[in-house]
């Protein structure tokens, strides 16, 4: 969908061609930004590949069910890993261990959208991740 500045345009370009789906990758802008304004369109939107490393489980997990809820369930979250210089050096963050550390992500995304769903206690203890509050 490209930059900011003309994703309200080009998203309502894109899905006036008859599309089933737009995406947004991590880029030269943030993956989720652009997403807001092709939420309102009858289209399904989804992150291509949004960096999951440097985000927190809980920001991943609010942005996400932002989407979902302001799309009308037509959001998919996909995430990536990039690699250890990335993560390192373009986002300052620490690497290690990226496929235990995806599925941990994953668990805990779970967990707190149950949470917020259906109520079940969150109160996730992992090798990379804490949420329990």
């Amino acid at each position: 969908m490209g930059d900011l500045a003309n994703a309200p345009q080009r998203a309502a370009d894109l899905a006036a061609t008859g599309l089933d789906g737009l995406f947004t990758f991590e880029g030269n802008s943030d993956v989720f930004f652009p997403l807001v304004h092709a939420a309102a369109l009858d289209v399904d939107i989804y992150t291509n590949v949004a960096i999951a490393f440097p985000r927190s489980p809980m920001h991943l997990a609010y942005q996400a069910w932002d989407l979902h809820r302001a799309s009308g369930g037509r959001f998919a979250l996909g995430l990536g890993t990039q690699i250890k210089p990335h993560i390192e050096r373009r986002y300052s963050s620490t690497w290690g261990k990226p496929v235990a550390r995806m599925v941990e992500l994953i668990e805990v995304l779970h967990a707190i959208w149950d949470n917020w769903i259906d109520g079940t206690k969150l109160d996730h203890h992992g090798e990379f991740y804490r949420v329990d509050l």
